[in-house]
């Protein structure tokens, strides 16, 4: 059985339908008696909403993926380099195609008819700062194969820059042994001796304590950019929200004044026809009175008439 196929497969359908389906292809598997495959397809893990978001993200945005691995790579070469202008270019662009892609990612679930919390877009910017971070977790994503939501990446510390001093480890003072001669103190009449002048750092030295200086301050900046770049993401998602919120508030308000417009269009037809009625009603009263009253007239009529024929019908005398 073709395992990669199937992987494929399998990470394309929603996390409801990943189980059924992988159990499906494990048992077909067995049948075949393809052991291997059966413990392949057996280890592919069920990937959290978050996840399963992110991997239809790469798997529907090819190109816009594209671009988000390659401005990774290039994040991860700036920081190992330490060129500051390029890290600051390619930061700006990592906000803000984080948040445009977490949302794009909500919206392709969405279509599928799974809703996604704030929580779970929370979790989808995560996976893609580790994206950007983690050349391991950009391998996945691209395959649209991850699993898991990775740990939160602060100010890519998982790629060491190139060039960074080492701080050397400080030798310990070793203690005297015991019965070891102490050295002999300066008699009295003799000076002593001369403390050695300290020695000036080497330029080397003290470009690399400014070198381990910036570097802190480096992290620290990233470390509130960071920071500053997820508060800016949350308000973005609240007022997203809160307008949101406000036009459907419209929606369901303009479609209950139509409502209401129509019923009382209604009422009025009722109403109208219901004088329409009463007005057709008296009409056929004060017609079938004048039938009444002609049929009566026509019942006396006919009467005399009737009396009239009988009385010509008698013999007259002789």
């Amino acid at each position: 059985m073709d395992v990669e196929r199937i992987a494929d497969e399998l990470y394309g359908l929603k996390p409801s339908e990943f189980t059924a389906a992988r159990d499906a292809y494990v048992a077909e598997a067995r049948r075949a008696k393809d052991s291997a495959a059966a413990k392949e397809i057996a280890a592919l893990r069920r990937p959290p909403l978050a996840a399963w978001a992110a991997n239809r993200l790469a798997r529907q945005r090819k190109e816009e993926a594209g671009q988000f691995l390659t401005l990774g790579e290039t994040l991860r070469t700036a920081h190992r380099t330490l060129d500051a202008e390029q890290l600051r270019t390619a930061s700006r662009r990592r906000h803000q195609l984080v948040t445009a892609l977490a949302h794009e990612a909500a919206v392709l679930a969405q279509e599928t008819g799974q809703p996604v919390s704030d929580t779970v877009l929370r979790e989808i910017e995560q996976i893609l700062h580790g994206v950007l971070a983690h050349p391991d977790v950009a391998e996945l994503w691209a395959k649209g194969r991850l699993v898991q939501v990775p740990e939160a990446a602060v100010g890519f510390a998982a790629v060491a820059p190139e060039g960074a001093p080492v701080r050397p480890t400080p030798a310990r003072k070793s203690a005297p042994k015991a019965g070891a001669a102490e050295k002999p103190r300066p008699a009295p009449d003799e000076p002593p001796p001369k403390k050695p002048t300290p020695k000036k750092p080497t330029p080397t030295a003290k470009r690399r304590r400014e070198e381990e200086q910036r570097l802190r301050a480096l992290e620290r900046a990233r470390a509130a950019a960071q920071e500053a770049a997820s508060e800016v993401a949350r308000r973005e998602r609240e007022l997203d929200a809160a307008r949101q919120a406000q036009r459907e508030s419209a929606a369901k308000r303009d479609e209950a004044s139509e409502r209401v417009g129509r019923l009382e269009r209604e009422l009025e037809q009722a109403r109208q026809a219901e004088l329409e009625g009463e007005a057709a009603a008296a009409e056929e009263g004060r017609a079938a009175k004048s039938a009444q009253s002609a049929l009566h007239e026509a019942s006396r009529t006919a009467e005399r008439t009737g009396e009239e024929l009988r009385r010509l019908e008698q013999p007259t005398g002789p």
